[in-house]
């Protein structure tokens, strides 16, 4: 019976989301785990820069997987022939991969799936399955979106409820970071074995009241700013994309900057620290990982932020150049 009176929930925003014609997910690892199962996938090929997450829900369903390198540019150094039964997992690191990119990647492999995670707002290319996961750009406690042209499963999907995944991110709107930090690893730790479900409500319903094109504006704004001051430093060739993920400024003895930008309040994350524990020291992989900083440039900030980070950054340069940390 339902229920009538009483106090109110949260009220129905209103219903504008980004993407209006894919498959509303959890998780992007989940997101993976549909494809798997509709399209019968039997082995991917991962690449070593990526977080385990990934291959951790692929040992969950008993899904065999490789890895590969990367090159310089982020692109898989992959050679291998796949069959029907076996597909090649590509990561748009930083939104690098352009569509003539990936439409390249396709016709010659034929087997892909796009990790968008770091590209929300580069649009899905027609039959190319595409991932997309929306807490990695906004202040949503899950929800992924699956762009593919296979078969619709059978089974019914329960749809996934969020709302006690809401404390570090109502934390910190009303707090600081440091406060939910806690809160936000122990949200990150419970996806580990998050069944494969729908997006929730509550997700949905915060989605489709989020502002995409100032969203849009000021990343790009950001992102400009910092590429403007940085790109001649920056040892990587990197390009501009739309709604930028992060700007990945590479910096040698990057984990001891991070260090020193905490104590200012500047919080760089490592993405992978996986990579850091598994890989050769002498890897591409172990060297993008510990000496890429991927300096914020969402819509939190404006451009003054940007230039605190640069300040930063090049106070650092400057020490570094008078002594080792």
């Amino acid at each position: 019976m339902k229920e009538i009176g009483g106090y109110f929930q949260l009220d129905q925003l209103v219903n504008t989301p980004y993407y209006t014609n894919m498959i509303e997910l959890n998780t992007g690892r989940n997101a993976l785990i549909y494809l798997v199962k509709s399209k019968r996938i039997k082995k991917i090929y991962l690449p070593y820069f990526l977080c385990d997450s990934v291959s951790n829900v692929l040992d969950k369903y008993f899904i065999d997987y490789e890895y590969y390198h990367i090159d310089k540019k982020f692109l898989p150094l992959f050679d291998k022939r796949l069959n029907d039964s076996e597909y090649l997992y590509v990561v748009n690191y930083y939104g690098q991969a352009c569509d003539i990119i990936i439409k390249n990647l396709r016709e010659v492999f034929c087997n892909i799936i796009i990790d968008n995670t770091q590209s929300f707002f580069q649009k899905p290319i027609e039959e190319i399955d595409t991932i997309y996961s929306c807490r990695k750009y906004f202040g949503v406690p899950d929800g992924a979106y699956l762009s593919t042209n296979s078969d619709i499963l059978t089974e019914e999907l329960e749809e996934d409820k969020s709302k006690d995944r809401m404390i570090h991110i109502l934390g910190r709107y009303e707090g600081q970071a440091s406060e939910y930090y806690k809160d936000f690893r122990d949200n990150d730790e419970s996806f580990k074995e998050l069944p494969l479900k729908g997006m929730s409500n509550l997700t949905k319903n915060i989605l489709g009241a989020i502002d995409y094109e100032r969203v849009l504006e000021l990343r790009n704004k950001n992102f400009r700013y910092l590429y403007d001051r940085l790109n001649e430093t920056n040892i990587l060739d990197i390009k501009i994309p739309n709604g930028a993920f992060a700007y990945p400024y590479y910096i040698k003895n990057g984990i001891e900057v991070r260090k020193k930008l905490v104590e200012k309040k500047i919080y760089i994350p490592t993405l992978w620290p996986n990579v850091l524990r598994k890989s050769d020291k002498n890897s591409i992989e172990y060297d993008f990982a510990a000496n890429i900083l991927p300096l914020p440039c969402d819509q939190r900030y404006i451009v003054d932020d940007m230039k605190h980070i640069v300040e930063m950054i090049n106070k650092l340069q400057n020490q570094e150049g008078k002594h080792e940390y």
